[in-house]
């Protein structure tokens, strides 16, 4: 059963499935929140481990088409009662540009707005043409603009928000590793998939990390689910955190001297709770996929990598300017 809610503009927001993508479309749903709209987001079920600290409702995406239509049915339902002309107008935002996205919110009933891709137009009430080499930061901003009618310049900072009780759940785990707060340096080394068929992953990560420890240097890592065996093959020398909550990983992040990241979501993440960032990218090109933030530095010399020297050398000399 979707909860009722009290405000008289609700708005539907499918989100995208993907960690990184979520956090750059942050300041799009916030744009949206400003301007009076009760934001009705359906995602992940991580999403709300993620998004915990900005209290905002989220609906967990069923898997099934005919539970994904019925709760969207159900959710429109709810709106209308709340806003009489809800189905006048355009009532939903789709971020990805699937078909799927669009075919769900077409059977619903919804009115929704999205980028066009591969015929998904004729299923949308208005579609917008995305403009190719463009942040996808800038994607997910523009989409809101044009949803609002207006014209504005994205925010230099996420500004992703961390609780006082995340912090504090964060800080009882360092203690248990005998870490402090700005003293360790956040590995996160996993990133799945490829461009192009190249891997995404730096191959020099191993070498850094053990160049890492034997300058004295404290490592620490949060490996997700699928990678509490790699990181225990691949980085013996770190000291590991399995099983954090998402939201207690945004304080980590954040509570770090620096993060150490491939092309992978907690680097959006790092960068979005103002952490200092070095990315190290291969690959991926930075002006769609960077981190976005004011501490986040881009290392990336492809088609070579840069070596596990270099990154230590940032590393040092990103930790002496921290203080």
């Amino acid at each position: 059963m979707i909860e009722a809610r009290s405000s008289s503009r609700p708005l539907i927001v499918r989100l995208r499935n993907f960690v990184g993508d979520t956090v750059l479309s942050l300041p799009a749903l916030r744009l949206l929140q400003s301007h009076g709209y009760q934001l009705e987001l359906v995602g992940k079920g991580w999403a709300r481990a993620l998004l915990e600290a900005e209290g905002w409702h989220i609906h967990v995406r069923p898997g099934p088409l005919g539970q994904r239509v019925r709760q969207l049915r159900e959710l429109r339902r709810q709106c209308r009662a709340q806003d009489a002309g809800f189905d006048a107008r355009l009532n939903t935002l789709l971020l990805p540009w699937s078909f799927s996205a669009a075919l769900d919110a077409r059977l619903a009933g919804l009115r929704a707005m999205g980028y066009g891709y591969e015929g998904n137009g004729l299923l949308l009430s208005r579609t917008l043409r995305r403009e190719p080499g463009r942040h996808a930061l800038q994607d997910y901003w523009t989409l809101a603009c044009e949803f609002l009618g207006v014209q504005l310049p994205p925010p230099a900072a996420i500004g992703l928000q961390v609780s006082e009780a995340q912090r504090v759940a964060a800080r009882e785990l360092l203690d248990s590793l005998g870490l402090s707060e700005g003293r360790y340096v956040l590995i996160c080394p996993f990133a799945s998939g490829k461009v192009e068929f190249i891997d995404r992953s730096w191959p020099a990560f191993p070498d850094f990390v053990r160049q890492l420890k034997a300058a004295g240097v404290p490592v620490l890592i949060v490996p997700g689910p699928t990678e509490v065996d790699g990181a225990r093959a691949l980085y013996p020398e770190a000291l590991a955190l399995p099983g954090v909550a998402l939201g207690v990983y945004n304080a980590l992040l954040q509570l770090a001297g620096v993060v150490v990241s491939n092309d992978t979501g907690p680097a959006h993440m790092a960068a979005a709770v103002g952490g200092r960032v070095i990315s190290v990218l291969g690959p991926t090109q930075p002006e769609h996929w960077a981190p976005w933030g004011p501490g986040v530095q881009v290392m990336r010399c492809w088609p070579e990598w840069p070596t596990a020297g270099e990154v230590l050398t940032r590393v040092e000399r990103t930790l002496a300017s921290a203080g």
